[in-house]
């Protein structure tokens, strides 16, 4: 089905056949031959070509079973917007909607959409769920049309990272640049403490790079942090951030903080490729905006100021991650930041009961810095929720373990969940439950890339790549062993010495990248 254009259709109607135009109010163009017989299949010809709907009048199969608030999000396509979305009130399936409509009824395409999430997981999920979608819709229209593209979708970090692989040549990078995960920057700070000769006993290598990473969250290059490196520590952070940028520049590594910082920066420097990357973007959709910190913010706001297609999803009641850099109050300033914002408020909760919504409602109202919104459920009242204060920790677990002992008769094991703060609280529990035959599951205790086997191989390809690698290296030098000792590997790293297991490893290492070379 098409837009008609009716200054369009007017004129080519007249050059081409005299025909008569009729546009009714739902703009259904009806064309009728007036002369030239021998264009008899005109009028059947127009009405084929020209029949068409408002969209916005007619009920799209993208909008079935969403509720009026979830429309309004989905349709509400042009300019910023704001949607305030409680918890369970459907958020993902109005933004899978949302991208569906702006592909399948406003003909965008698939590559001018940006959908950034929080894990990488969500971004998986969510094209799955629009893959989905289409495919129904265009399985009930009777086509069969696959969709090979989807929007660009994932984390901050992952989409930086593909921008940067693109450009990162124009900050004096190689697009082959390696990222370190946490293990191995915390690797590459104490080497450059090493360096330095800083006593990593007297200060933290951890806390330090706690620090950078603070100061690349809020944008802050080795030169503009030392203004802000007040006392003896921070003079050390200073120092060790400096030498720390240099060695990764050398080693054409970034760690994750410099996937976003570096963005902003190509962005901010070359004004040319901002503007390339606009046009490319031009609706962006942000998820869980309340957990963006500084930098984050800063490059949707680069993106955006052209033009100006921003959806940010978020709920400033669920904002947890400050501890991390996250300022709520991106939400709450969205307003300030685009004038013209649309704000949605999606308050219907379908997932609790109606006693957890008031117990959640009561404790939030006392937030000093909050929206304007109250959550409300059509769901059943439900149990009123239970405060036990424990005396211990053993006390606690006992309560835990007596509450699912009774319930356990009405329910499986697995509706169970328990939530802890710190991974270290796991153990008690554990041993209770194994005291008392009670079976479990723990989740993510341990993630695939955190598995040692699996950051060997890694760090074995990272040094195939970049035989600059120093954090690689030492990490593998003697995996499996080789008989090169800790005292052997740091005078071998620092100089051309003859130690003959060294060589014949040189000698491998250089066999596999001629290998590589290969292919």
């Amino acid at each position: 089905m098409l837009h008609c254009d009716v200054a369009t259709l007017q004129h080519f109607s007249i050059a081409a056949c005299d025909c008569f135009c009729y546009i009714s109010p739902f703009c259904l163009c009806v064309c009728v031959c007036l002369r030239a017989p021998q264009l008899i299949g005109a009028p059947i010809f127009f009405i084929k070509m020209f029949f068409c709907y408002n969209i916005d009048t007619m009920d799209s199969p993208i909008l079935k079973d969403l509720n009026k608030e979830q429309i309004e999000a989905v349709k509400t396509t042009e300019g910023p917007v704001l949607i305030l979305a409680g918890a369970g009130s459907g958020k993902t399936k109005a933004l899978t909607h949302r991208i569906a409509y702006l592909i399948q009824e406003k003909k965008i395409h698939p590559q001018n959409i940006l959908a950034v999430t929080f894990t990488n997981k969500a971004a998986g999920e969510m094209k799955l769920r629009i893959d989905k979608l289409l495919g129904a819709i265009r399985s009930q229209k009777g086509t069969h049309e696959q969709i090979f593209q989807l929007p660009w979708m994932g984390t901050f970090h992952s989409v930086c990272s593909k921008i940067l692989r693109k450009e990162i040549q124009n900050l004096g990078y190689r697009r082959s640049f390696v990222i370190y995960n946490e293990d191995e920057s915390l690797i590459a700070i104490k080497h450059a403490m090493d360096d330095l000769n800083i006593d990593k006993k007297e200060s933290n290598p951890k806390t330090i790079k706690n620090f950078i990473s603070g100061a690349k969250n809020e944008l802050l290059s080795p030169k503009k942090y030392q203004p802000y490196a007040r006392g003896y520590f921070g003079e050390i952070v200073s120092k060790v951030y400096e030498q720390y940028q240099k060695d990764l520049k050398t080693a054409n590594a970034l760690d994750f903080d410099d996937l976003i910082m570096l963005t902003v920066e190509l962005f901010e420097r070359h004004l040319e490729i901002l503007s390339r990357w606009q046009n490319l973007f031009r609706y962006i959709l942000i998820d869980e905006y309340q957990d963006t910190n500084f930098a984050q913010y800063k490059l949707v706001k680069l993106l955006a100021q052209k033009h100006k297609n921003i959806c940010v999803v978020g709920d400033d009641f669920q904002a947890i991650y400050g501890f991390r850099g996250a300022n709520f109050r991106n939400i709450l300033d969205f307003e300030k930041d685009y004038p013209k914002a649309k704000v949605i408020k999606m308050e219907q909760n379908y997932r609790s009961t109606k006693s957890i919504i008031t117990a959640a409602q009561k404790v939030i109202e006392k937030n000093v810095l909050r929206s304007e919104k109250e959550l409300w459920t059509q769901n059943e009242d439900g149990l009123p929720s239970t405060v036990f204060e424990a005396r211990n920790e053993i006390d606690e677990v006992d309560f835990v373990r007596t509450e699912i002992e009774a319930l356990k008769n009405f329910h499986k094991l697995n509706d169970f969940v328990i939530l802890y703060r710190t991974n270290a609280q796991s153990r008690i529990l554990e041993e209770i439950f194994m005291q008392n035959n009670i079976p479990y599951r723990l989740i993510g205790a341990l993630r695939f890339y955190e598995r040692k086997e699996i950051k060997d191989i890694l760090s074995y390809l990272k040094l195939i790549l970049n035989a600059e690698d120093r954090v690689s290296l030492k990490r593998i030098i003697n995996v499996p062993p080789r008989g090169i000792g800790i005292k052997s590997q740091n005078a071998n790293l620092k100089s051309q010495n003859e130690n003959p297991k060294i060589i014949k490893f040189q000698e491998m290492m250089n066999h596999l990248r001629s290998e590589y070379q290969c292919y």
